[in-house]
């Protein structure tokens, strides 16, 4: 350790930060979870795990879980396999100007989440919107659309806005994988007489398995940083059809009708957490299977 001293003095302003931003906080909520405090002051008012009570017995709570659920599963099932169709198009090297094509995929990736809100908030909104004015004009509809009002619509809306904004990582994901299909692998299939049908199912998803489980769960993990999107077109609203846990959280601890309940958000985000640990071990848990399996096949 002495004679690598330099090295740990340049990786200590990493590890302190890491300690006070990242290890403290995960620390100190559990500490914050036992406590009726409002965030201010002295924690004095000891409730044990009457947070977590709490928050089992609120509907809201269970409808934010339920929600954010949504969100994964709409990544997952549509997302996912969308952006494979795209990449696939998008890596067929006879298509003119696809490297323009991906610009614009991913060009929403990197605008903010916060300006894609807004603007699609005007653009939605029933009276005088573009997109309601469009409709009508075109006799689409005969009256204009509450999308974001809607108890219905709201929660499909969000849901198709956020997948338009980061379904551009996904592609990039995609792409990497498919560069690892070699193509010898294609020409021989053509050469054999396989259909499209035949190579997609039979070379592209058999070989793309293993990094697709990567994807699925990076996917799966960033479909749960929904917040920013729907605290800015919805707040969780209407009637808390677009509720996420993170919103439902940040209500609790930073926007209160009363008393900020930071004790109780708390115990939320630890709940939360352990549900996002638990499912993030199925994706891996499958792809320690698939290992195991093809180990066994190769014996």
């Amino acid at each position: 350790m002495w004679r690598h001293r330099w090295h740990y003095l340049f990786v200590l302003p990493m590890i302190v930060l890491y300690l006070l931003f990242t290890a403290w906080p995960m620390v100190a909520s559990w500490v914050y979870s036992v406590f009726n405090w409002s965030g201010y002051g002295p924690m004095t008012d000891f409730v044990g795990l009457a947070n977590f009570r709490d928050a089992f017995s609120d509907p809201l709570f269970w409808r934010a879980f339920r929600n954010t659920g949504i969100f994964a599963l709409f990544a997952i099932f549509i997302q996912m396999p969308l952006s494979l169709l795209i990449a696939i198009v998008l890596n067929n090297s006879a298509l003119r100007g696809r490297n323009i094509y991906r610009v614009l995929l991913f060009l929403p990736v990197v605008t903010t989440t916060a300006v894609v809100g807004v603007v699609f908030a005007v653009l939605l909104d029933p009276s005088g919107g573009p997109i309601n004015e469009f409709l009508l004009s075109h006799t689409f509809l005969d009256r204009p659309v509450n999308f974001l009002g809607s108890d219905h619509l709201a929660l499909p809306t969000v849901l198709v806005i956020d997948m338009w904004k980061g379904m551009g990582v996904t592609i990039v994901y995609w792409l990497a994988a498919l560069q690892t299909v070699p193509a010898e692998m294609y020409e021989a299939a053509r050469i054999d007489g396989a259909g499209r049908r035949q190579v997609f199912f039979r070379i592209t998803v058999p070989l793309l398995a293993p990094l697709g489980l990567v994807i699925l769960l990076l996917t799966f993990v960033t479909s749960l940083n929904a917040f920013d999107i729907v605290k800015v077109m919805t707040d969780g609203g209407p009637n808390g059809s677009t509720e996420i846990m993170q919103t439902y959280i940040y209500r609790y601890a930073f926007q209160p009708e009363g008393t900020p309940r930071f004790g109780f958000a708390a115990a939320v985000g630890i709940l939360f957490g352990v549900a996002v640990m638990l499912m993030s071990l199925i994706p891996v848990l499958m792809r320690r299977w698939q290992q195991h399996r093809s180990e066994g096949a190769d014996r």
